[in-house]
């Protein structure tokens, strides 16, 4: 399967996995224009769509696609229910599209009913975990999350993150004024400037990458608990991760 992103809105993107023969999974579509016009120029012949969460910036395309493709199966947990879904997934399912495994997690935190799809190497993870940073907490709690993260950081290294979002360079700005003299952070946020200052694309990253540059996954780093340290003193993970949440919501 070939793996392809579609961008939509500002800083979203939609993802598409093709394989040989031209049929192709479509993940989170936001809007329908952007990937219409894909299909329409490729060729493609869209056979299923998985769902995140329930968000309209990842679901408001389905209505269109439906339409258009009228046989389409729309995969997604019992939050996006009425946003088109056909097939309710949840925790733990394994599912079989055009040849190709995935395995369904729940990752709640962003929403409360958050999935996550992973088909090695890729792990379509929705607004759970970007390059650099981690989703909003609308719905879920600071410890439902940090325990989502820990689900996707315990996937092998080559994962391939496929984040909804182009936030990188801002995520790595906030860990600039958190770590800035940690070599891995400037050296990413250093090739995030210049790529982003081109407009070309940070993502798809390895979660290997990911380990060492996101500070989201580095609750238990010595250098961020010290800096975490010179203003309050927290002692498990899951207060260390919600500080670090909080900061980044207030970060400008």
């Amino acid at each position: 399967m070939n793996l392809i992103s579609i961008p939509a809105f500002q800083d979203n993107y939609i993802w598409v996995l093709v394989d040989d023969d031209r049929r192709c999974i479509i993940v989170d579509p936001g809007e329908s224009t952007p990937i219409l016009q894909a299909i329409q120029q490729n060729g493609w012949q869209p056979e299923a769509i998985l769902l995140t969460h329930h968000h309209n910036d990842h679901v408001g395309g389905v209505t269109e696609l439906r339409a258009q493709f009228p046989h389409l199966v729309v995969y997604g947990p019992a939050e996006t229910q009425n946003k088109g879904t056909t097939c309710l997934v949840e925790d733990g399912e394994n599912l079989l599209i055009l040849r190709t495994a995935f395995s369904v997690f729940a990752t709640p935190g962003h929403t409360s009913g958050h999935l996550c799809y992973y088909s090695k190497p890729y792990l379509f993870c929705g607004d759970t975990l970007f390059s650099g940073g981690c989703g909003r907490l609308f719905e879920g709690t600071p410890a439902q999350m940090y325990q989502s993260l820990q689900k996707i950081n315990a996937l092998p290294d080559d994962t391939l993150i496929c984040c909804a979002h182009e936030y990188t360079l801002g995520n790595m700005t906030f860990s600039m004024s958190l770590l800035p003299r940690d070599p891995a952070i400037q050296d990413y946020y250093q090739k995030v400037k210049e790529l982003r200052a081109k407009n070309q694309k940070t993502l798809p990253v390895l979660l290997e990458n990911e380990r060492k540059n996101n500070v989201f996954l580095r609750i238990d780093d010595i250098d961020l608990i010290e800096k975490i340290n010179q203003e309050t003193n927290l002692q498990q993970p899951e207060e260390r991760f919600a500080w670090l949440r909080s900061k980044k919501d207030n970060f400008r």
